[in-house]
């Protein structure tokens, strides 16, 4: 992980600063937060504000989806598919994709297609650069001023973090250009040059983005309504609309609400806030104070009753040969936490 100046300078910081000149976070109101994401997804007033647009439009787009499932097609037997889907689906999926892979670089696949299909196993949601360039600044700054998602900031700033926080900066130089795209070049995303990058304000191609996004919801379009109809197709579009919704809340909750939520013999990381939560746990893989002990691990369910459906994934894939290795630090964290315990008790 690349700390230092690179990283302070890494995200386009908001109108309102990280910190201020006690260098203590900066709390920002709620009409601040509201006005500056706003001004982060206006096309018209700079076109380097494309790839936040492109994601509001995301958003925007499955409306329709999600009012016609309320109003025309809803169901007790679709309900549950939303909350399967949304919960389980869509949330293992992230973990999988863009925390696991993306990110962390945590296993590899032994082909490319495997890698293409893994990134399009569910409904099209969030650009890969804006969720994985501010990963990485938020394990090297979390709960400090600087963390794009940083929970004592409040919910809002956490749920409006990907249009206000999250953004690469449009002031990188050359070699800063080029540190930025290691964090990208292995996820199969076309990225800039830096020429192009000077005048987009992105690390990505907006072609790439856009064609991707408008395939992959073609492809579950046509899909989904193969199988069950337009009732189908709504609901599990619905279904991605409220992970893509309530995803943003994971960053708040995950770290306590900004408070410090530690449990003994649960959560082991006590540099930042992080937390294990059963619920993403269970249904999503995302032991998140685990992560943060080891966020280069392909399993991050370490302890008994842990389970870690993304692992699962992985895992069988590597059996399959899909996947040509991965990094597991479940020894490492037994031996260095749980054994350390045991002693100690």
């Amino acid at each position: 992980m690349l700390k230092g100046s690179f990283i302070d300078n890494l995200l386009y910081a908001p109108s309102y600063g990280w910190k201020d000149q006690n260098d203590a976070l900066v709390i920002p109101t709620n009409k601040q937060l509201w006005s500056e994401a706003f001004s982060r997804i206006n096309v018209f007033k700079t076109r380097k504000n494309w790839i936040s647009f492109v994601s509001f439009l995301m958003l925007a787009g499955m409306l329709p989806f999600f009012y016609l499932f309320l109003f025309r097609y809803f169901s007790w037997q679709l309900l549950i598919a939303v909350v399967v889907y949304a919960m389980v689906i869509m949330g293992t999926h992230g973990t999988i994709w863009f925390h696991r892979y993306c990110t962390h670089k945590s296993y590899g696949f032994s082909h490319p297609l495997w890698r293409i299909i893994t990134q399009n196993l569910v409904i099209k949601t969030v650009p890969e650069e804006i969720y994985v360039v501010s990963h990485h600044v938020h394990h090297c700054k979390s709960d400090e001023p600087g963390d794009p998602y940083n929970a004592q900031a409040g919910f809002w700033y956490c749920m409006l973090a990907e249009y206000n926080h999250q953004r690469v900066s449009i002031d990188l130089t050359e070699e800063e250009h080029k540190k930025a795209l290691h964090f990208m070049d292995h996820t199969g995303v076309a990225l800039n040059s830096y020429e192009r990058y000077r005048k987009l304000g992105s690390l990505s191609s907006p072609v790439y983005t856009i064609a991707i996004w408008l395939l992959n919801w073609a492809f579950w379009f046509t899909v989904l309504t193969l199988i069950g109809g337009i009732a189908l197709t709504s609901a599990i579009f619905t279904a991605a609309f409220l992970w893509f919704t309530f995803i943003r809340a994971f960053n708040y909750s995950g770290h306590g609400g900004g408070k410090e939520k530690h449990r003994e013999g649960v959560d082991f990381d006590r540099s930042n806030l992080s937390i294990n939560q059963t619920r993403p746990g269970l249904l999503a893989g995302e032991w998140h104070n685990n992560h943060h002990l080891f966020p280069g691990s392909a399993r991050c369910g370490f302890l008994p009753g842990q389970l870690d459906l993304a692992w699962v994934y992985i895992y069988t894939l590597r059996k399959l040969r899909m996947v040509a290795w991965y990094k597991d630090s479940k020894k490492e964290f037994l031996k260095k936490y749980v054994a350390i315990q045991k002693v100690a008790i």
